[in-house]
């Protein structure tokens, strides 16, 4: 009974990862590269374990060592495809480089050719002394390689000051839950080989439940944000869109509309958010609340002179304030006066 409820659970999270993958691979609606390299490790990591529980489900003398074979060979790919996913997080990859399709290529045909020259079958003893060491080598290169692309964020995590996107969290988990793997799978080299297929199945339903709230999944498919010194918006695309945002803000007043958000406005002009924010910060040398209440306080201020009709709190949620108080907070630290004193000079 031990052994079944065993096998269900490994079976399940191998069978639940390789659907997971199909689906990034091929039916995902955002083509992205970074969908494709998620999938691609999601992939090869159940090709894995799913012949780790083949291995250790199936008697010794009914083995098929074709399949032991594809599944050591995908562990081949698992750190690439690690490594290539978090970079083209970082880097927001649109495409693929193509010297990223001849590094994976290279790996593959590597391992194919060692394969198809060395058969896992007639060729175990190679296989269990040198290849399969090598290859939990090169899976460890990769690991130590994306850690280092991950040094920002992992300083980040640190600095209480600075806080991580949800974007920038998803990447760190799946980082960590393939670093538990690799070493779960190196201490069950020498010791309860199990614990690699256990840790996998833990793995993917923590980072299941992560995906499956719908706030973190609307944002982890976004781009994280890349730091405003390292791309700086050309003056020609500046002007432009300062020229757009201003038209935009005249003829729709966005300002007015209760709550408006970064990326309602990005949305509009169709650009991301944070080119929106990097316009703001770098070209207005405001920030987005700052550029909002601007427009709201001159909303206010025209109201006060010009309509009668409204009392203070009226023109405060006509102007796109949520409440009073925040309507005279930040009346009274834009204008240096109350709402009250600024419409009282205008009527001595």
């Amino acid at each position: 009974m031990d052994n079944q409820v065993l096998f269900f659970f490994c079976s399940l999270g191998v069978f639940n990862g390789f659907l997971l993958s199909i689906y990034f691979l091929f039916f995902h609606k955002l083509k992205r590269v970074q969908n494709f390299f998620l999938g691609m490790l999601l992939l090869m990591l159940s090709i894995r374990i799913g012949k780790s529980v083949y291995s250790i489900f199936t008697p010794r003398e009914d083995r098929n060592f074709f399949i032991l074979q594809i599944g050591l060979s995908a562990c081949f790919l698992i750190g690439i495809s690690l490594y290539y996913y978090i970079k083209s997080s970082i880097d927001n990859r649109k495409s693929i480089p193509n010297a990223w399709k001849i590094h994976f290529l290279i790996l593959f045909l590597i391992v194919s050719s060692v394969g198809i020259v060395f058969p896992y079958e007639t060729n175990g003893i190679f296989w269990n002394l040198y290849f399969i060491k090598f290859i939990y080598l090169i899976w460890g290169i990769y690991i130590v390689l994306t850690g280092v692309l991950l040094k920002h964020i992992f300083i980040k995590l640190c600095t209480k000051r600075i806080k991580c996107s949800i974007s920038e969290l998803w990447i760190v988990a799946i980082f960590t839950g393939n670093l538990l793997i690799y070493s779960a799978y190196i201490i069950g080299y020498f010791y309860l080989y199990l614990i690699g297929t256990l840790t996998f199945s833990f793995v993917f339903y923590g980072i299941l439940v992560f995906l499956l709230i719908k706030k973190n999944r609307e944002i982890i498919f976004q781009d994280i944000p890349e730091k405003y010194a390292a791309k700086k918006i050309e003056t020609s695309e500046a002007d432009d869109l300062l020229i757009r945002l201003q038209e935009l803000m005249k003829n729709q007043e966005l300002y007015k509309k209760p709550n408006i958000k970064l990326k309602d406005i990005a949305k509009e002009l169709h650009i991301i958010p944070h080119k929106l924010s990097q316009l703001l910060n770098d070209n207005c040398k405001k920030s987005f609340s700052q550029f909002i209440n601007e427009y709201k306080i001159e909303e206010a201020k025209r109201l006060l002179i010009e309509n009668d009709q409204y009392t203070l709190e009226s023109i405060g949620y006509e102007s796109g304030f949520s409440s009073k108080s925040s309507f005279y907070a930040t009346f009274k630290k834009v204008v240096g006066k109350t709402p009250s004193a600024y419409k009282k000079q205008f009527l001595e």
